[in-house]
């Protein structure tokens, strides 16, 4: 069975992205899901999906590291909706995989608030979901994801919740959650900004009486 086995295509674009990875992590007839796999399952809706897949786990506590992991495709697909292009990722990103236990355990944590949220979204202000305020969505996430990205102490949370927000908004043609995703991506500028301020006045502090004469 292939994963677009679990939903049929002619209703795969009304199947909440909630079901879509609850039966994707209880498909038993696989041992690892692949990046390919969501690519191939999420279709049309892959981008703001996947950003949402690979954002969220951020929002919560994750080892040192994984915010790294997981912002790198970020990268990719941000671009991709700056330019209203659609969904692509490299080799070396489609060919990731989690085991199924890893994918139901992931799932578990997201699905219970992702489901909230589902009952929230509708469609609504749509010219914040169409070009060019799209593609600005996109430069916003670019911007977001590229802190994510960074090791920055602290600097995951935030982010990671407004790029969440922003894809569901995308997702969902939303334009009520992409207002809310931009607020939260100005409070998550705000507060890495002061972060970094801050690890730069402790270097200075700490090095500068080494440099002193």
């Amino acid at each position: 069975m292939t994963p677009t086995d679990l939903i049929a295509p002619a209703t795969q674009g009304s199947v909440p992205l909630s079901v879509v990875l609850f039966r994707l992590a209880n498909d038993t007839s696989r041992e690892r899901i692949s990046v390919a796999d969501l690519l191939t399952v999420l279709g049309d809706r892959a981008i703001g999906a996947l950003m949402f897949f690979f954002a969220a786990p951020n929002i919560l506590p994750v080892p040192p590291g994984v915010s790294t992991l997981l912002g790198a495709p970020l990268l990719f697909l941000s671009v991709q909706l700056m330019l209203g292009m659609r969904p692509w990722l490299p080799g070396f990103v489609t060919r990731r995989s989690l085991s199924r236990d890893d994918l139901a355990t992931l799932v578990r944590r997201i699905v219970p608030w992702l489901t909230k949220a589902e009952r929230l979204l509708k469609p609504r202000m749509q010219v914040l979901v169409r070009p060019p305020t799209e593609h600005a969505v996109g430069l916003v996430c670019l911007v977001l994801a590229t802190i994510l990205f960074l090791p920055v102490p602290l600097g995951n949370i935030l982010p990671a919740l407004a790029i969440s927000v922003l894809s569901l908004g995308v997702l969902e043609r939303d334009g009520v959650w992409i207002v809310l995703g931009l607020l939260a991506s100005v409070v998550a500028g705000a507060v890495v900004s002061g972060v970094l301020w801050a690890m730069i006045q402790a270097a200075v502090l700490i090095l500068g009486p080494l440099f002193a004469v």
